[in-house]
Formats: C-alpha cells, sequence, structure tokens
C-alpha cells in the first residue's frame, strides 16, 4: 500500500483510537504544566534570592540532564513494562515534586533549588517514551507525521494553560477565606499537580495500550515485528537494536539542537520580557499575553504542517522536511541576532513587537522540528516494541543538548548582555541541518544496498 493511501479503518477504530491519545495527550500536556511553571517564577527567585542568570539557567540544566538521563533508562524499562505504566509513574512523581517544590523551596538556597527541580526532571522524563510507544502500536508509518502534528497541539495545550494560569496566580486571587498574594510564585508548584492528578486517573481507567487489546487486531503494520502483535520485548533486545540502529544517533544529534535552542527560547523568554525588556509581568502587558498565545498555537501549527509533508508529500520520510526547518531556524535566529546589535529590540513598543514576532518564528520552525525528529522518527525506527527506548535514546539528546547550551548562554548573558542569546541558537540550527543532511545521505546508501543483488 502506498504511504500516502489513506488507510481504510472499521467502524469504531477511529474513535476508540482518538479517545486513547486524546486522554494521553491532555496527560502529557498537563506534565507541561509542570514544567513550564519554573519559568513564570524565575523573576520572583531572581528577587527573592538574587540568583543571577547563570544559576537559574545552571537549575534548568540540572534539569535537563535529569530529564535526559532518565529518558535513556526510562525508555528502556518502557518498552519492559508498558507505555501506560510509565506514563502513571511518571505523574505520581511529578506530582509530589512540584507539590515539595511549592512547599519546602522556602529554605532559597541554590543547591535546594537544584535538587528538587532535578528530581521533577527524572519524574517527567517517563512521559514521553510512554505516550511514543503506545501510540506506535496506533498509528502505521503512513500517519505518524500527522499525528505527530496533531499530538502537537494536545501537548502544547499544557503550555498554553500554564501560560493563562501563571499570571492569574502571580496577579493574586481570593476565593472566600482562601488567599493567594500577589506574586507568591510558591503558587505556581501547589495548584499544576492537580490537574496532572485528575489526568492520572484517567490514564489508569482508559486508555489501552494496543489496538489488540481493545478488539481491533490486524489494522496496523509494524515493519518491525510484521506477526508479532505485542509490545513487551526484553532489556537486551530493545538495547542492542536500537543503540545499533544506522539512523538513531544522527537524529539524536539533531535533537539535541532543537533541545538546544527550543529550551533557550522557552525558558528564558519569560526572564527576556522582565529583565531585558522591563516589562511587569504582574500587570499581564497585552504584547506579553497575547506572544504566550501565540507561541505555542503556532507551534502545533508548525508540527502540524511538517507532519502532514513529510507523510504526504516524502511519504514517511522524515529528514528532508527537518532539514529545510533547522536551517531556517538558523536564518531567523541570525536575523534576530543582527536586529538586536543595532537596537531594534529594545525597550518600548516597537522593540517589544519585534522581539515577540522572533520569539513566534523561532517557535514555529523549532517545534516542528520537535514533532518530526522527537515524535515521528522513534515510532519509525522503533516500532510498536522498541520505540519507547528509540524516543529515550533520541529525546534525551534534546535534553543533553540544552543542558550543556542553557549554562553556557546564562553566563554570556551575564557577561555580554542579551545580544549573546540568538547567536548561540543559530550555530545550532545550522548544525541539526547538517544532521539531517547526514540522515538523507545514510537512508539513501541503505536504500541502494536493498536493491543491491547479493
Amino acid at each position: 500500500m502506498s504511504s500516502s493511501t489513506p488507510e481504510k479503518y472499521p467502524p469504531g477504530f477511529r474513535a476508540r483510537r482518538g479517545l486513547n491519545w486524546v486522554i494521553l495527550g491532555l496527560m502529557y500536556a498537563s506534565y507541561y504544566m509542570c514544567r513550564y511553571n519554573f519559568r513564570f517564577a524565575t523573576p520572583g527567585m531572581v528577587d527573592e534570592f538574587h540568583f543571577n542568570n547563570l544559576q537559574i539557567t545552571s537549575i534548568l540544566a540540572w534539569w535537563s540532564v535529569a530529564y535526559g538521563t532518565g529518558q535513556l533508562v526510562n525508555g528502556l524499562l518502557c518498552d519492559r513494562i508498558g507505555g501506560r505504566a510509565s506514563m502513571l509513574i511518571g505523574a505520581v512523581g511529578t506530582i509530589a515534586v512540584n507539590l515539595f517544590f511549592g512547599f519546602a523551596s522556602f529554605a532559597g538556597t541554590f543547591s535546594t533549588f537544584a535538587l528538587i527541580w532535578l528530581m521533577n526532571g527524572y519524574f517527567q522524563s517517563f512521559g514521553a517514551p510512554g505516550m511514543v510507544k503506545i501510540n506506535a502500536a496506533w498509528f502505521n508509518r503512513s500517519e505518524r507525521g500527522t499525528f505527530a502534528g496533531i499530538f502537537g497541539l494536545m501537548i502544547q495545550m499544557g503550555q498554553v494553560a500554564i501560560n493563562q494560569l501563571a499570571p492569574i496566580i502571580l496577579a493574586g486571587f481570593a476565593i472566600g477565606t482562601f488567599m493567594v498574594a500577589k506574586n507568591d510564585w510558591h503558587w505556581l508548584f501547589r495548584i499544576p499537580p492537580l490537574i496532572v492528578a485528575v489526568m492520572a486517573a484517567l490514564v489508569a481507567i482508559f486508555p489501552k495500550e494496543t489496538p489488540e487489546e481493545a478488539g481491533y487486531r490486524g489494522l496496523i503494520h509494524d515493519e518491525l515485528s510484521v506477526e508479532d502483535t505485542s509490545v513487551r520485548v526484553s532489556l537486551k533486545e530493545s538495547f542492542v537494536t536500537i543503540f545499533t540502529h544506522p539512523l538513531v544517533w544522527f537524529y539524536a544529534v539533531a535533537y539535541a539542537c532543537t533541545g538546544a535552542v527550543r529550551h533557550s527560547s522557552d525558558q528564558l523568554s519569560v526572564l527576556f520580557f522582565s529583565k531585558y525588556l522591563m516589562l511587569d509581568l504582574s500587570t499581564k502587558p497585552r504584547s506579553v499575553e497575547w506572544t504566550f498565545l501565540i507561541v505555542p498555537l503556532i507551534a502545533v501549527l508548525g508540527s502540524f504542517i511538517s507532519g502532514v509533508v513529510s507523510d504526504k508529500i516524502f511519504k514517511g520520510h522524515r529528514s528532508p522536511v527537518a532539514m529545510a526547518l533547522y536551517f531556517g531556524l538558523g536564518g531567523v535566529c541570525a536575523v534576530a541576532a543582527v536586529m538586536m546589535w543595532v537596537g531594534w529590540l529594545a525597550p518600548g513598543g516597537f522593540g517589544v513587537f519585534i522581539s515577540c514576532l522572533f520569539l513566534i518564528l523561532v517557535s514555529f520552525t523549532v517545534n516542528a522540528t520537535h514533532s518530526l525528529v522527537g515524535t515521528a522518527a522513534p515510532m519509525d525506527i522503533g516500532g510498536r516494541k522498541m520505540a519507547g527506548f528509540a524516543s529515550g535514546v533520541i529525546d534525551s539528546f534534546q535534553y543533553y543538548g540544552a543542558a550543556i547550551t542553557l549554562p553556557v548562554t546564562g553566563w554570556l548573558i551575564d557577561k555580554y548582555g542579551w545580544g549573546m542569546w540568538y547567536p548561540v541558537m543559530v550555530i545550532f540550527g545550522v548544525i541539526g541541518g547538517c544532521a539531517m543532511l547526514l540522515v538523507m545521505a545514510k537512508q539513501k546508501r541503505l536504500a541502494l544496498q536493498e536493491k543491491s543483488p547479493i
């Protein structure tokens, strides 16, 4: 069957699959609320404890190291215990650690914040391998790029939710005798975990790990296990198969570049608005509100368009689309860097507008690669049995890239100013594009080997 031919499924299958991934998507979206809450807390932490940019980015870097390492360990474990168990373990840990951060971080030392947030990174790393593994069993290759784009909508809802909820919390509110004080950033870690708890309960009840468990057999064609419809595999088989796969490490290097840019632009944007553009976020300036609304929506648009293009035009190949996006990302960041150096990205109406525009453009390009390289490619490489570890290996590099880049960026900003922010991103856009060129070259060689007579 051509990969561009629409799949035909029996009545009820699409609805059951939709229920599955909507709940899983909202589960993962709630993880995001307990991840991006940190960036809204950073101005308050800087004011209260006098942390500098290097310390803030170092806390984020330790989170990234824990998340990346957890992806490797938990991705392998996920292939053994299953995707649903993996996501539930991560949810319980995320709830506990965020509540601990919100109630016990009054100690105010750098080591306290770093240790607690490191633990959050580890527990959150259970989520992505579990989500990818389950959906690898529910989607054919010809659907996975489009699915990755649509799924981007689900997970970005978590960022939209915290973008809307955080300013309300920081503005302060009262419900009867219950009161949250203005700019009390601790509540950013006390309220979102309650949403995670609700979604964890739904995940425990409704999703099925495979179509076969839901009564639908023979509908999803897994290239790696044509006859075997199980989703469990030994740790050794998963480890050896994925670690020796000819493409996985090229994708991993590219995804490190995605992580370097994505986490820098996402996590430092609040500090950029408050410390460079001199905006008071507790007053909920319209420019910031609209940017935080548009950024995740444009990320979804980028993810969806890139997924559809890779499915329909490139017949399930992700690398050509990802290559164009990485080089486009480098170009956008280069223009932003030049405009900041000449003084156009500065406090004031015009400067704020242009600054917001570039954050939106970066979000489009980098999040499109996030879906293609981090969601669709691991499902293609690992199939239903080993997508968890494939996701863990590739996704871990996103966070290793962030762990290396964030402290360097923080140090450069402390020493030379915010004019160093975008130039660092340019480097990773170019490296990511080159990595995808290598993937394309390797894929051509593999195709020629398959056609050659023995």
